[in-house]
């Protein structure tokens, strides 16, 4: 996605990224991002989120080489924390050759369930890693990959949680169009201890699902957007100790910079959104999640 992480560009220039928020007066982490998508250095990104009050990034891998890479930046920045796993959409490109995977590099021959076993053991070995904190992002995703290739994505799905649980990390799940079907292998497998419903899109009836189980519910800048009340009315309803924040960044930029680039620096303008969804005060609010995400990832606060 085209961007310009280094500078703030004219309101009317689509491209360009959107200009620094106000900064926050209590620090917060940004649950989920990836910036090896993004434009600029890792150094900038993190400068730039640090000026505005977002001091931690938890950076989370999609494939092999996107884990690798999570990995070894949370072992060089001490403020990144990582997150290794095979996206849904990746489970059933390397099982089937399909190139509309998630990192959609063409396509491949098929490599089998052999060579699922062997990227999952991957996946392991990583996350045994300590500055790895989470296993995913994992789950299940029917809006861009058909009905064949659920098996591989439930097998992958499981293996996660899986690993996550003998590693004592936590699990991030990605839900897409997949509701019913996310919340029935969790039951069936046994969710780990700390299990996070990234860039959560369900209503305010699987959010009170979530809280029973005590899932985190991670949301993102589309809760700002006009035709997303189902999220406002679930972060309504999630307990407060089960609510985190995140940008998914480059993707989901908040309004009203909606399609515009989007980067760990703008956590500011959601966090002041969700605030005036659940009538509390800003300050309150960043610091439930700070604290939240550090119980989530199991970092010190």
């Amino acid at each position: 996605m085209p961007s310009n992480a280094g500078q703030n560009g004219s309101p009317g220039d689509k491209n360009a990224a959107p200009p620094l928020p106000a900064p926050l007066r209590v620090p917060v982490a940004d649950s989920h991002t990836h910036l090896d998508m993004q434009s600029g250095t890792v150094e900038e990104g993190l400068a730039k989120a640090a000026s505005v009050g977002v001091t931690t990034v938890v950076q989370v891998g999609c494939d092999i080489d996107g884990s690798r890479w999570a990995a070894e930046t949370a072992r060089t920045y001490e403020n990144v924390h990582a997150a290794v796993a095979l996206h849904p959409n990746e489970a059933p490109r390397i099982v089937h050759g399909d190139p509309d995977g998630w990192s959609r590099k063409g396509a491949r021959e098929p490599g089998g369930q052999a060579a699922l076993d062997e990227a999952l053991a991957e996946i392991d070995r990583l996350a045994a890693l300590p500055h790895v904190r989470g296993v995913g992002e994992t789950g299940l995703d029917y809006f861009r990959t058909g009905p064949e290739g659920k098996e591989a994505q439930e097998r992958s799905f499981r293996a996660h949680i899986e690993i996550a649980k003998r590693r004592g990390k936590a699990l991030v799940i990605h839900d897409r169009e997949a509701h019913a079907d996310v919340l029935r292998v969790l039951k069936e497998e046994g969710a780990p201890e700390r299990t996070v419903f990234h860039c959560y899109s369900g209503d305010a009836e699987m959010a009170e699902i979530c809280a029973r189980e005590g899932y985190f519910m991670s949301f993102a800048g589309n809760v700002t957007f006009k035709n997303a009340q189902n999220l406002r009315d679930a972060l309504a309803v999630a307990p407060l100790e089960l609510v985190l924040v995140e940008t998914d960044a480059p993707f989901l930029t908040p309004a009203p910079y909606r399609g515009r680039p989007n980067a760990p620096y703008l956590v500011p303008v959601t966090v002041r959104a969700m605030a005036a969804v659940r009538g509390i005060d800003e300050d309150a609010l960043a610091t439930a999640l700070n604290t939240n995400t550090a119980r989530a990832f199991d970092y010190p606060a």
